[in-house]
């Protein structure tokens, strides 16, 4: 069997949950995820499902939305969206047997776990495989910028809505099979090299 062919059908096999959150700030202590998303992708990139949520405050008319001029999210939006309980099961499943993926996965990662601990919802979030780090392993001198958005112009990927959750799920599952084939990442055993525990 031709090698090419089977390393193919091997990441085929192989389901990334790609994650983005959208918060009210960058303290994973003082702050709340506002809105979260997953696009579920095999190892081609190919989509397997999209889905995104925002999440209702547990105090619903007093809390902090943080920088709206960057997430666009209201109030009205907000106090409309369900209850993070109720969001935390739908995540749980569709996190379900695929790689937590995410641009700045340890960023994310903290933001959900801290929301599930915060409702008794136990989140397994591993193996873990961060776009960012990866970007960022192919340019050791640190000459590039790795914002998703820059990430994203150098594949040549269109992201219309910077800071929504879903579109920018969206790019960084565009921005996944490039990352994977630059790194030559053809196989499940090749990807635990790249993925953190």
């Amino acid at each position: 069997m031709n090698p090419a062919i089977s390393d193919a059908s091997a990441m085929t096999q192989i389901r990334f949950a790609v994650v983005d959150v959208e918060t009210s700030g960058l303290s994973v202590q003082r702050h709340r995820v506002l809105q979260v998303a997953v696009v579920t992708v095999d190892g081609e990139g190919r989509l397997i499902d999209r889905w995104s949520s925002l999440v209702r405050p547990r105090n619903r008319w007093f809390f902090r939305l943080g920088p709206r001029h960057i997430h666009g999210l209201t109030r009205a939006r907000l106090r409309s969206a369900p209850p993070a309980g109720e969001v935390l099961a739908e995540l749980t499943s569709r996190l379900d047997g695929a790689t937590f993926t995410a641009h700045n996965a340890r960023f994310d990662a903290s933001f959900l776990q801290r929301m599930g601990s915060r409702h008794g919802a136990q989140l397994t979030l591993s193996p873990q495989l961060c776009t960012l780090a990866l970007s960022r392993r192919l340019d050791p001198q640190r000459q590039l910028s790795h914002r998703l958005a820059d990430v994203t112009a150098r594949y040549g990927i269109t992201n219309e809505r910077p800071h929504d959750a879903l579109e920018d799920a969206t790019a960084t599952a565009a921005v996944l099979p490039h990352l994977l084939r630059a790194h030559g990442v053809t196989t499940r055993d090749q990807l635990s090299r790249v993925t953190d525990a």
